[in-house]
């Protein structure tokens, strides 16, 4: 059975930061591509960040430069850095993981790409 169990969101000011981790059981984050999703109240859920088998990284653009996904192979987690928080990222974040190992991917995917979620953790960033 694949779990991914999402912790770390929390409600900030505009400009703190957040780090958002996410434990996997039942497959290996460094055999297949896992990513950060997002939600807004009203909106489609949509990419943030993925991290290849290899570690080769995508990021949408209202994140570059602010956002950095990352794994630890040995607690087979996935993390994903947030400095910078701006209000438009409030959301319900979500982890997820590529049902096949060993893909990887140029650009980020939609939502229907991934087999496995976790249940999200809110953020909140208030200006």
């Amino acid at each position: 059975r694949v779990q991914l169990i999402e912790s770390g969101g929390g409600s900030v000011q505009s400009g703190e930061s957040l780090r958002l981790s996410c434990i996997v059981s039942g497959v290996s984050v460094n055999t297949r591509a896992m990513a950060w999703f997002r939600q807004a109240p009203g909106k489609e859920r949509e990419g943030v960040a993925d991290i290849d088998f290899r570690g080769d990284t995508n990021y949408a653009e209202s994140v570059k430069g602010r956002f950095t996904i990352s794994r630890d192979n040995d607690k087979n987690t996935v993390f994903l850095q947030m400095d910078g928080l701006k209000p438009e990222d409030t959301a319900m974040y979500y982890c997820a993981a590529d049902g096949k190992p060993g893909r990887n991917y140029p650009s980020l995917l939609p939502a229907s790409r991934y087999s496995y979620w976790g249940q999200g953790t809110q953020v909140s960033v208030s200006s």
